[in-house]
């Protein structure tokens, strides 16, 4: 859960006191494993306790904050020796030292909550003292043993508290029988295995203009004056609306259900009989956007929008022709919201092979070669597709199918992002924050 964080200027300069003291502990426990091969989790705990007998200002840092920095060296660490085991090739991504830090995180220690709810007060000797809290979300529900984590974050617009809640989210939905094939592209956002194709909102390249104005003033600012700093501030604002945009759409396109509203329906309006109706396409006039999790039992998609085996999102935008589109799509965040999303309310997502799921004909399953620009599938047999999107309302898209087909002939949840597991199998410190909202990897608690 997110709040706005409403602060006076003095404990601005506090909570950035307490963000580099935090990462102060990090890089000084990460030289120490890099200098002392072989130590475990307990010799960097000792170490983080020597630091505070050694630095005041880390002894007044709350300790639970300073494990929490411990515990990201610690993950840093298991990352980097689990891509060697599995060989993945490219960078190992071997631990690096942080220059730049914008959170500091408290465990259950170290800060307290009012009785209404709406302020938290941070007991440590860092001086930040009582925040108050800006949010709809409803905190009081949830007792106050309940909420694991506390972060504070700083972004260009402010700073925010994030609660992390262990909590049951999950929900029972009925079952509806259908299934669907979702394929990934720039021309279309995804087009599923029914003919219904989502556009591609494109919304760095409708703000790219405004972020290049801001972008200019920034280099026209002195290197170290204040107002290059308020520049970057407002260069960062104009990014993190961006990043924001592009991150609801990927919600709402999995959870929520929304109206797609084009020009033609003034065409046909009671009001403007007058005008002479323009023949549109049915799937144009007005077209309600899938909820993909809540209507269908299984969500089958690729492990990327590519046509080769051997190429993942961060190979793709390698290609300097479409690399600012590939970026500008999202389609990670959306993968990861519709495995969340799949996992709170019972449904099964698979990420399937997505090598010539464009080329095989779905109707015979015969391969029919064809490059990147040929956007229409032609097959002997008789079946003719546009390559994305169908030529014709509600026919069968020939991509979307073939990935639907395998999703169907595969056992579980092979392939998918995030693994199920147990329990038991997880530790403390297996949580992910992303957007505000912290997640923990586990089938049945899951956080808000």
């Amino acid at each position: 859960m997110e709040f706005n964080a409403v602060l006076k200027e003095p404990q601005k300069l506090a909570i950035n006191e307490a963000i580099r003291t935090a990462r102060f502990v990090r890089n000084k426990v990460l030289r120490y494993w890099m200098d002392n091969r072989g130590t475990g989790k307990k010799e960097l705990y000792r170490y983080n306790t020597q630091l505070r007998e050694e630095f005041e200002f880390v002894k007044d840092l709350n300790s639970h904050a300073c494990q929490a920095s411990v515990e990201n060296v610690e993950r840093a660490i298991k990352r980097f020796f689990d891509n060697c085991k599995k060989k993945i090739p490219g960078k190992k991504g071997y631990p690096r030292f942080k220059k730049h830090s914008r959170s500091v995180e408290y465990k259950q220690s170290g800060w307290k909550l009012s009785p209404d709810n709406k302020s938290i007060k941070f007991t440590d000797k860092k001086g930040i003292g009582k925040v108050k809290l800006k949010g709809t979300w409803d905190l009081w529900r949830f007792e106050q043993k309940l909420i694991k984590r506390v972060r504070i974050v700083q972004k260009a617009d402010g700073y925010y508290v994030h609660f992390c809640v262990k909590v049951d989210n999950s929900e029972q939905l009925e079952a509806t029988g259908f299934t669907v094939g979702l394929d990934l592209g720039l021309k279309e956002f995804y087009t599923d295995s029914d003919g219904y194709s989502e556009p591609n909102p494109r919304f760095y390249k409708k703000g790219e203009k405004r972020a290049i104005f801001y972008q200019r003033r920034v280099s026209r600012k002195k290197k170290g004056s204040a107002n290059r700093k308020k520049a970057i501030n407002r260069l960062g604002r104009t990014h993190l609306k961006i990043s924001r945009q592009r991150e609801e759409h990927a919600k709402r396109l999995v959870r929520s259900y929304r109206k797609i509203v084009e020009p033609y329906y003034k065409r046909f309006n009671p009001f403007m009989q007058s005008r002479t109706p323009i023949k549109a396409p049915l799937s144009k006039v007005s077209s309600p956007a899938r909820c993909v999790i809540r209507s269908n039992d299984l969500v089958a998609y690729v492990r990327a929008a590519c046509r080769r085996q051997d190429l993942r999102v961060k190979n793709l935008v390698k290609n300097h022709c479409l690399a600012k589109s590939i970026n500008d799509a999202g389609w990670y965040q959306f993968r990861e919201w519709l495995e969340y999303f799949g996992q709170k309310f019972g449904r099964i997502t698979v990420a399937v092979n997505p090598a010539y799921t464009s080329q095989n004909c779905s109707s015979c399953g015969e391969v029919v070669k064809k490059s990147l620009s040929t956007r229409t599938h032609a097959c002997k047999c008789g079946c003719r597709l546009d390559r994305d999107v169908p030529s014709e309302p509600l026919r069968e898209h020939n991509a979307a199918k073939n990935i639907l087909s395998r999703a169907l002939g595969t056992v579980g949840h092979t392939g998918t992002y995030r693994a199920v597991r147990s329990n038991q199998e997880l530790s403390e410190t297996e949580r992910v924050w992303v957007g505000g909202f912290a997640r923990v990897k586990t089938s049945k608690i899951l956080t808000i």
